[in-house]
């Protein structure tokens, strides 16, 4: 009995070591070591003892080589590609958490002198950047005294402003002395708007004396074009009053005094 339970285990253990390579598949060792036999079975515990050293090595394996393993898909003829030699073994199981620790690591954190800032400067502003101060109007307190020098220009005297014709609702300023009335801007008071009818070069004049404040409209004789004041045709020096109308070719203009018995720029001068 004794011999035909050694013989049995010495079958076993030659079943075990049939598949060849490293102590046979991971398959037939499972099979050997899950075989109803007796606890103390010499077969039983020789199984046991190579599916622990298939097992161990097998943990090791990278996860392709465990799976065909597990499924005994495992190639027969290249078990050494599948089962890694102790050495391999080692270099994994040290690896293995390594790699996984990297990849669960977050990103590095660049370096705050690799990555560009923007600089914020404190200070004074420049001169170039700083707003233009806004103008003010300076008030004036109390009465200042009022400069009065020389004249900047000839001191206006009275308007002629157009009421007909060409240019109407313009104006021409009339000034002291004499003043010569045309179609040109060579006259002293041009009444350039477009109407040929009038002379180019005094046709003819306004004066105004500043001693006794009056005007005079003076016709040109000399001149074929017909002037008139208020319709009427003169044939010399007339006076003129405020808001008299002028007709110069097809042109009416009324006067507006600024100077006369009221006032006069002589007041100013004399103060």
């Amino acid at each position: 009995m004794i011999e035909e339970r050694g013989d049995k285990a010495l079958g076993d253990d030659a079943k075990v070591h049939k598949a060849g390579g490293f102590l046979g598949s991971l398959k037939d060792a499972l099979l050997a070591a899950g075989r109803d036999e007796m606890p103390s079975s010499p077969a039983r515990m020789a199984a046991q003892s190579i599916a622990v050293q298939v097992i161990k090595p097998a943990a090791a394996k990278p996860a392709a080589a465990v799976s065909a393993a597990a499924t005994g898909e495992v190639n027969a003829a290249a078990p050494a590609a599948l089962s890694p030699s102790a050495e391999e073994a080692a270099r994994l199981a040290r690896t293995a958490p390594v790699m996984r620790a990297a990849e669960k690591a977050p990103p590095p954190i660049p370096d705050r002198d690799s990555v560009p800032t923007t600089r914020v400067v404190r200070g004074e502003t420049p001169k170039a950047l700083q707003p233009a101060a806004p103008d003010r109007t300076q008030l004036v307190r109390g009465k200042k005294a009022i400069e009065r020098g020389a004249f900047a220009q000839d001191p206006v005297v009275g308007f002629l402003v157009v009421v007909g014709g060409p240019g109407l609702g313009a104006f021409r300023p009339v000034f002291e002395g004499n003043n010569t009335i045309g179609r040109t801007s060579a006259n002293r008071v041009p009444l350039d708007f477009g109407d040929e009818a009038i002379s180019a070069e005094a046709q003819a004049y306004i004066r105004y004396d500043s001693n006794d404040r009056s005007f005079l409209f003076v016709p040109n004789l000399a001149k074929t074009n017909v002037v008139s004041v208020n319709d009427k045709r003169p044939t010399g020096a007339v006076e003129l009053k405020p808001m008299d109308v002028i007709t110069l070719g097809r042109t009416q203009v009324a006067f507006v005094a600024f100077c006369g018995t009221e006032f006069d720029w002589s007041e100013i001068a004399e103060a």
